[in-house]
């Protein structure tokens, strides 16, 4: 699936199932929330932190979903084609890291 075919496929889902799109600030409160989910157990499987049996059940990939789910709903609703700002995003990176992290000593082995 394409970044394109996601905008349209969430963008029928709330369209149809969802009835309509929450409100935007709406959203990104619930983007927030779904990255402290995710934070949560990233916290807990690769941090310091343990597991509390409540959060034993909780799912990484599913959790990594929603975030999407989220960013892809505010992404439709500001008008934000996610495929050219990535696009863009890549040669921006690229041109002002071209030789940042090369040189970083930090990521020599």
């Amino acid at each position: 699936m394409t970044l394109q075919q996601a905008q349209q496929q969430v963008d029928e889902w709330i369209k149809t199932v969802g009835v309509r799109y929450f409100s935007e600030l709406t959203n990104m409160a619930i983007l927030t929330e779904e990255v402290g989910e995710l934070a949560s157990i990233m916290a807990r499987k690769y941090g310091d932190q343990s597991f509390k049996e409540s959060d034993k059940d909780k799912n990484m990939a599913d959790e990594m979903a929603d975030v999407l789910w989220v960013l892809i709903c505010l992404a439709n609703q500001t008008g934000v084609d996610l495929t050219e700002a990535l696009k863009k995003n890549f040669d921006k990176k690229t041109t002002r890291d071209a030789e940042r992290h090369q040189n970083n000593s930090k990521l020599k082995d």
